[in-house]
């Protein structure tokens, strides 16, 4: 699993002209699942989601984790994040998962994070066509992909 994680001011998720999620202080997730992703990938993220100091404190300094700051959660899925671009310049999507394994990883996902952080998150829509919306803080993007966890 890879993950993108932004830190935001605020940020939105609209299909279909009807916004689905919106959040102001927290985090906006995009997640890419390939074939062989586990509960094992899923609980190790949203540990290291729910754990990294990256909020400012009272100094300023990035020392607060998503909960220490009490900030929200939006998670997208966005199976480009697999992305080969090695051959000619149409990307390929072979490493991301088919629906059929994404979506119980995806829905596992959610779960997951929601029970780690002991509050419901919000989402996109899985396989929709998202407007995503974001104020992006600091900024601050991380990427971080389970099967090459420094």
């Amino acid at each position: 699993m890879k993950i993108v994680i932004q830190r935001v001011s605020e940020a939105s998720v609209i299909i279909d002209d009807l916004e689905v999620a919106a959040i102001q202080k927290g985090l906006l997730i995009l997640l890419g699942i390939v074939n062989d992703d586990t509960q094992e990938d899923i609980n190790w993220l949203c540990n290291k989601i729910a754990n990294l100091r990256i909020f400012p404190d009272n100094e300023g300094v990035m020392n607060l984790s998503l909960k220490d700051a009490k900030g929200d959660v939006i998670l997208v899925s966005q199976f480009t994040l697999h992305a080969s671009t090695k051959k000619g310049n149409r990307p390929s999507y072979i490493k991301a998962a088919k629906p059929a394994i994404a979506i119980p990883l995806y829905e596992d996902f959610i779960k997951t994070l929601e029970n780690t952080l002991e509050t419901p998150i919000q989402t996109g829509e899985f396989g929709a066509d998202m407007k995503v919306a974001l104020v992006n803080d600091g900024p601050v993007t991380i990427i971080i992909d389970s099967k090459n966890s420094e």
